[in-house]
């Protein structure tokens, strides 16, 4: 057992607070575009894929504003619209929290595409490098959340169970922990390993990352205790839930059209 004592706020001069939070997004980003880099550098020399990293250096401020807009609307609308319908002026005050995951995913993707027509690119070799690096933010982020106490697992008498007294004084699984492992390590080797093997595929690897994601976080929610104020859906069923079964099924989707030959 362990009693959770972690202070969100890294240090504070005077009315400014550097969090975990927001360093793990600023590392997350600033990582996943290095590396993203030197994956481009890779498919370009070794597999004469016509991928270019000047070009990533010019995609990765699209990717700012989708992560920021995407996953603020997501929120808004598959967490809590009735709220923000009632007070719209909040949608803007996202200091104050409530990012979607899936709802960031989308508005990346409409940012690739954007992007890639823009400048006559290829999207799937852009979402596939993508794929790569996002466990890295994933990972920063959730290992945020369980600084945050936030997102916190259901009470549990398994041994590495945690207590979070900012939120009762319940042993509770670390779910935040599960995800960063399994949406953040494993996801990355898996990917990272098929990227590099020499059969690689344009698209492949997104229809992977959809499909693992998906799988990865429906088994993270079976731990992980639904939003408050939603609860869940059905059943068991919470929103991630059902979000992530349809994850799997665009992945699926893509995959097929992949292996049918859809290169764009």
């Amino acid at each position: 057992m362990y009693t959770h004592n972690l202070d969100p706020v890294l240090f504070s001069i005077y009315f400014l607070e550097i969090r975990w939070y927001s360093l793990a997004y600023i590392a997350g980003i600033t990582l996943g575009w290095w590396y993203a880099k030197k994956i481009c550098s890779f498919l370009n020399k070794s597999k004469n894929v016509p991928i270019k990293g000047e070009e990533f250096d010019n995609l990765i401020s699209y990717l700012i504003a989708g992560i920021i807009v995407g996953g603020r609307i997501g929120y808004v609308i598959f967490y809590n619209p009735g709220f923000y319908l009632s007070n719209p002026i909040e949608i803007l005050k996202i200091w104050k929290g409530g990012l979607s995951f899936h709802g960031g995913l989308i508005g990346i993707t409409i940012s690739v595409i954007f992007f890639s027509r823009k400048n006559n690119l290829n999207t799937l070799m852009y979402l596939d490098v993508i794929a790569c690096v996002a466990p890295i933010g994933l990972f920063l982020g959730r290992i945020a959340n369980f600084i945050n106490s936030e997102l916190i697992g259901k009470p549990t008498q398994f041994f590495l169970n945690v207590i979070f007294p900012e939120i009762d004084e319940l042993p509770r699984h670390p779910s935040q922990i599960y995800e960063a492992l399994l949406e953040g390590v494993i996801l990355f080797f898996i990917l990272n390993f098929l990227i590099y093997r020499k059969n690689y595929e344009i698209g492949i690897i997104s229809s992977y990352f959809l499909m693992f994601y998906g799988l990865f976080r429906i088994i993270s929610e079976f731990f992980r205790e639904p939003d408050a104020h939603i609860g869940y859906l059905f059943y068991s069923i919470s929103m991630g839930t059902v979000l992530s079964v349809c994850m799997m099924i665009v992945g699926l989707g893509l995959y097929e059209k992949v292996k049918n030959g859809y290169k764009k």
